[in-house]
């Protein structure tokens, strides 16, 4: 009896003891290191969302094969934020270098070595559609062609500017109409329709915004041609 208290008093100090050396384990001290990584190491590992994916040339998802030019086309959205044209990881067309507009907005591009030849912006409201078949109707074979439409790209087009379009690969200019959103890439001397064309009716029911529809956006590989003496 008379030692109940003293061993009262070493079990408590036992007691204490192992919680401050458990703690030591877990929170700090050189000690509760392995421990401490453990737990670590279990909630610094990154989820999957918090994996960055990999960026390519013009954001496309994956590299494009050899000898492919990589893409992007975004069309207007609405008549205030301007369309885009992306080629090679280079923007040749955007609000930002001020060189797009309302109407249609056409990149030109040397179909064998991907080099820039012409971007022009045309007003296909208040324009003179006689400009855009200047622009057209002199092509060379081989050239690509990259359109992005900006608010309306079609009340001023006529019969002769949608055969042109169609010469060039496009199916989706014949219903071309006023407001609607269009993204295309064609190609002077293309023997088959294009594969990269988008169009978004404009149409009270599903426009995105009031009186336009929503933006395109499309991305891809375009293949380099040979060169014709090949």
């Amino acid at each position: 009896m008379r030692l109940t208290g003293p061993l009262r008093a070493v079990a408590a100090l036992l007691l204490v003891g192992l919680t401050w050396l458990l703690a030591s384990a877990l929170f700090g001290g050189d000690s509760g290191s392995s421990v401490r990584s453990f737990f670590i190491a279990k909630h610094a590992e990154p989820t999957p969302a918090e994996i960055r994916p990999r960026r390519y040339k013009c954001g496309l998802s994956a590299p494009c094969p050899p000898k492919h030019l990589a893409f992007r086309l975004v069309s207007g959205a609405a008549n205030v934020i301007g369309p885009k044209i992306c080629l090679e990881d280079k923007m040749l067309m955007s609000s930002v270098k001020n060189n797009v507009g309302r109407g249609l907005n056409i990149a030109l591009v040397n179909g064998v070595t991907g080099e820039l030849l012409e971007t022009r912006a045309f007003d296909m409201w208040a324009g003179d559609v006689t400009d855009l078949l200047q622009f057209l109707r002199p092509l060379y074979e081989g050239t690509l062609v990259f359109v992005a439409s900006f608010d309306d790209a079609a009340t001023k087009m006529n019969d002769e500017v949608r055969r042109l379009f169609e010469d060039l690969g496009s199916t989706a200019v014949k219903e071309l109409a006023f407001r609607d959103s269009w993204v295309f890439v064609g190609a002077k001397g293309i023997e088959n329709k294009s594969p990269f064309e988008q169009r978004m009716k404009n149409s009270k029911s599903s426009n995105k915004y009031e009186g336009w529809p929503e933006s395109l956006e499309m991305d891809g590989c375009i293949p380099l041609r040979p060169p014709l003496d090949a």
